[in-house]
């Protein structure tokens, strides 16, 4: 398998939300590989297709990204395909989120507590669970991502607006 490029912002394909997968054949089971190893080479807890520039709904993220006490060197993900969040409640603070498309920034993101996930695996099952914690918030980024949405747009216009600027003078600086 490979490990594929990461698109960052000011992307535009980042901002557009992708498209439902129809059948799960080796490009898909392929992408999946790839963006598991992607992943952790970066290193993250999760990633979206959109991000590696495939606009498809699959998401894949750490298994064991809710053990505080994991071990790195155990790298197993799980992918969903097709992953909607059907039910939300509560509400929590993200503290320092960070995305592997929004380079050397980091905030505190207002999140729901707990969220149900229906998707299908790589197998083509159903499956349906509820997500709290830190899986909650990664499905809740993870998913964003399907819709087009960065983390920075869940945060203050100001601070927004002044990561926008320090990323367009990075540019100019190219």
């Amino acid at each position: 398998m490979a490990i594929r490029k990461i698109l960052t912002y000011p992307e535009k394909s980042l901002l557009l939300p992708s498209v439902k997968v129809d059948s799960i054949d080796e490009d898909i089971k392929n992408l999946i590989k790839d963006m598991g190893e992607t992943m952790f080479d970066a290193p993250g807890v999760g990633l979206a297709a959109s991000q590696v520039g495939i606009n498809k709904r699959v998401i894949v993220y750490d298994s064991n990204a809710e053990n505080p006490d994991r071990d790195d060197s155990i790298q197993e993900f799980t992918a969903l395909i097709n992953p909607e969040i059907i039910a939300s409640s509560g509400s929590i603070v993200s503290e320092k989120e960070a995305c592997l498309s929004v380079v050397d920034y980091s905030a505190d993101v207002k999140r729901y507590e707990k969220v149900t996930v229906k998707a299908v695996d790589i197998k083509g099952k159903k499956l349906e669970f509820d997500a709290m914690g830190i899986l909650a918030i990664i499905m809740q980024h993870e998913i964003d991502h399907l819709d087009g949405i960065l983390f920075i747009e869940r945060i203050s216009l100001l601070k927004r607006t002044m990561y926008k600027k320090k990323i367009a003078k990075m540019q100019d600086n190219k």
